[in-house]
């Protein structure tokens, strides 16, 4: 359901997230915030923050999800548990499989089959996302964690917005860098013109109060004449992060459906999604036992893509 209205002289000065409820009966505050800081609710065509001040004129869109179901369900989906106790669980993500549900995928995702292994799962995440701390694209393969209890899915969190969890990715990319290694310190934001991508180009991310800071370093694990592989650690673990930075140096990672990734180039190699392992993850235990650090191989299909080239 889309709606749309123009900002009275009497809503002038207020925040966007309560305007929103108000006018809206079937948002709640929070429910306007979150759709908010999704992008979905936008002021002049523009992202901005829940606690944007409103000016008299502006005029705000936005779109209403339909509802979810109350309950979902679970699904006898194969998982590869890499580590398991009685407070967390370790997945190692096949590249294909969607995270938590959402337009287009309201079965068949990590979420309804860890349903099915846990029986249980932290509610903290949200009606379609119990358990789930962060998130790896659709196209993207390797190591997830979840929370199977409210407590352990705050302590993961903070660990995650203290940048204390440990990620890093094998990433295959397009291009040769003449540096070996590289920082990108660079904002992210919603692209102001498509919601679905997120860009790190300066001139449009200082238009958009919404933006984030984020960083990623890489580093050249191995060159491969007009592809390369990239060691890639996150410091910040924004959405679309390793793709965006990356494609803003002239190295999209290969296959890549909206960065650019060339997938007429990676089809033709043997690869049917993006060339991005999420290889390695570090965290404590919430419980306090201590440190936990887990390596994933790589993938088969990128294997034999990287045997292809070298060959």
């Amino acid at each position: 359901m889309s709606f749309r209205f123009v900002v009275t002289p009497e809503q002038a000065g207020r925040r966007l997230d309560l305007v929103v409820a108000e006018s809206r009966p079937e948002l709640s505050r929070a429910q306007a915030r979150r759709l908010i800081a999704l992008g979905t609710i936008t002021v002049g065509g523009a992202s901005v923050k829940p606690a944007h001040r409103l000016r008299s004129g502006e005029e705000v869109q936005g779109q209403i999800p339909e509802p979810e179901p109350a309950v979902l369900k679970p699904e006898p989906i194969p998982l590869q548990i890499v580590y398991e106790d009685g407070t967390l669980v370790v997945v190692d993500k096949p590249a294909g499989l969607v995270v938590h549900p959402a337009p287009g995928h309201s079965s068949g995702t990590l979420v309804h089959a860890l349903l099915h292994h846990c029986r249980d799962l932290s509610g903290v995440g949200g009606v379609r996302r119990p358990g789930i701390v962060h998130r790896l694209d659709r196209g993207t393969s390797g190591l997830l964690v979840a929370a199977k209890d409210d407590r352990t899915h705050r302590h993961l969190s903070a660990q995650f917005r203290a940048h204390s969890v440990e990620r890093e990715y094998l990433a295959l990319v397009r291009g040769s860098p003449r540096r070996a290694e590289g920082v990108i310190d660079q904002p992210l934001a919603r692209h102001p013109g498509d919601r679905k991508r997120f860009t790190a180009d300066r001139r449009l991310t200082k238009r958009v109060s919404s933006a984030r800071h984020a960083v990623t370093r890489w580093r050249v694990e191995e060159r491969l004449g007009d592809l390369t592989l990239l060691r890639v650690r996150l410091e910040t673990g924004r959405t679309h992060q390793v793709r965006v930075h990356l494609a803003s140096i002239g190295l999209p990672v290969l296959g890549d459906p909206v960065y650019g990734g060339g997938r007429v180039v990676s089809r033709a190699l043997g690869l049917d999604r993006q060339g991005l392992h999420a290889e390695i993850l570090a965290f404590d235990h919430p419980e306090g036992g201590g440190r936990l650090r887990f390596v994933s191989p790589l993938p088969d299909d990128l294997v034999e893509v990287l045997e292809r080239v070298r060959s």
